[in-house]
């Protein structure tokens, strides 16, 4: 267990960095006194590369009951998982997002690698190793004693008039030469006239989850269409349409989470945050969690404290449209920091790590198949830290709609990631869960010989697996 210095000098974005690599090593902090090392930050906040942080094991010095962090790595921590470079940065795209060569992470060449995830990695061997014969305890890093999650999501972008969507895609394609996908798209699209495309490929992708046990997440746009905002791709349906809620009872009779997909207008309009999550509610029964702007437009100054008046718990925008990687440089929740406010937003980000259109629409790499072994060289680097996978899946890539042997690769996708040892659940458990973990504290008797676990007494009933220096899992007594 490790117990963390109160250093005065410290400044709050120092602090919650250091609280942040705390939280990510999944070492277990104790709330009072207690023969337990002490994490210490030390030295100046010079700027320093990732690759120097690594080759110097990450500014991390190793004392008898001690662990000395260097306040560069906290500065970079903070650059990159708080996004404070791009926060600042007054440069935007053609949809209002802060480019990717404007982010921490590309800017460090580190986007395709958790950096900040192994760096709390590297703290947990740390302070095992600092502990000696003292009490050392870690909790497992996610429920049911698994090592690693896993989370699907869907952004709802298309439910009506999908010829014109179809149209789209196909002028695509014609500019990136793919006369023989055009084909086939065409002679699909004409065989599938005057049926339900978008339905028949949320009910294959839905009938692919259930197969492999997976509930996902579905992010949805509810606010009321109009030519303007269906031109810019924005809203382009009506949330209480037939097939609008046709789609909604098929996802909650299965299972699946609803969040919403907040349209253009609510990056800078905060006050549509309220009223799209309460037409969201007043449609399908249900009150969303969660949130993720449509076409990532948002801005990472403000656009999240918007997310947080209008009461959601937590976002999962953070992302990049045109790569996949890690944005925050972690493979895993994280809290959210304001750099204007110098503190921390009071929502939680699920980063996503991988998306379907990332790869076809900006890199020009039409094959299903390459964008699934992306997806899986990620997963695997996210087990690695024993973090979180989350990946998007857009339920329009479908033939007719110009996307030929996409619900196959999705499919594989699926097999290969819900078959394996990763926890699979829905984004809005899994960021419960981890704020719950989050909150866990150990108290120490007097004689050093008994251990009490405390969680918050505003957390959900929550079942942890603590485990000793050796890996065997010590017995929990939990105080409320």
């Amino acid at each position: 267990m490790l117990a963390l210095t109160h250093d005065d000098l410290l400044t709050p974005g120092e602090r919650f960095a250091l609280e942040l690599l705390v939280d990510l090593s999944a070492v277990l902090r104790c709330e009072g006194e207690g023969d337990v090392v002490r994490v210490r930050a030390v030295g100046e906040p010079r700027a320093a590369s990732a690759a120097e942080l690594r080759a110097r094991r990450w500014g991390m010095e190793v004392l008898d009951a001690e662990v000395r962090i260097e306040k560069s790595l906290l500065r970079f921590v903070l650059d990159v998982a708080g996004a404070e470079i791009e926060q600042r940065s007054s440069v935007a795209d053609r949809f209002g997002r802060v480019p990717s060569r404007e982010t921490a992470s590309v800017r460090a060449s580190v986007d395709r690698e958790p950096i900040v995830s192994e760096a709390a990695c590297a703290l947990a061997t740390a302070v095992r190793a600092a502990a000696g014969r003292r009490l050392f305890r870690v909790v497992d890093p996610w429920p049911n004693g698994r090592r690693w999650a896993v989370s699907f999501t869907h952004d709802l972008d298309v439910v009506e008039w999908w010829p014109v969507f179809t149209a789209l895609r196909l002028a695509e394609l014609l500019r990136h030469g793919e006369i023989g996908r055009v084909a086939r798209v065409a002679a699909s699209a004409v065989a599938s006239t005057g049926r339900p495309v978008v339905w028949k490929a949320v009910a294959e992708l839905l009938a692919t989850e259930k197969q492999y046990d997976v509930r996902s997440t579905w992010f949805v746009l509810c606010d009321r269409p109009t030519l303007a905002t269906a031109r810019a791709g924005d809203l382009t349906y009506r949330p209480d349409s037939h097939l609008a809620r046709r789609i909604f009872d098929a996802l909650a009779a299965a299972g699946h989470e609803i969040g919403l997909h907040g349209s253009f207008a609510t990056s800078d309009d905060h006050a549509r945050f309220d009223s799209q999550r309460t037409l969201v509610r007043a449609i399908t029964g249900v009150l969303p969690a969660g949130v993720r702007q449509h076409y990532l437009r948002m801005r990472a100054a403000t656009t999240p404290r918007g997310m947080v008046s209008a009461g959601f718990e937590y976002d999962s925008t953070y992302g990049f449209a045109d790569r996949n990687g890690f944005r925050l440089g972690t493979a895993d929740v994280l809290p959210l920091w304001d750099a204007e406010r110098q503190e921390p937003v009071g929502l939680d980000e699920a980063p996503f790590i991988w998306m379907d259109r990332a790869l076809s629409k900006y890199q020009h790499v039409e094959s299903p198949r390459a964008w699934i072994d992306d997806a899986l060289s990620l997963a695997e680097r996210c087990r690695a830290v024993e973090g979180l996978w989350v990946g998007i899946w857009h339920p329009n890539l479908a033939p007719a709609l110009g996307f030929p042997d996409a619900p196959q690769a999705y499919a594989h996708l699926v097999g290969e990631l819900a078959r394996g040892d990763a926890h699979v659940a829905p984004l809005g458990e899994l960021v419960s869960w981890r704020r719950d973990r989050r909150a866990l504290r150990a108290r120490v008797a007097p004689n050093g010989e008994h251990v009490t676990f405390v969680a918050d007494s505003s957390a959900h009933p929550t079942a942890f697996t603590i485990r000793d220096a050796d890996g065997r899992v010590h017995p929990a007594a939990l105080a409320g």
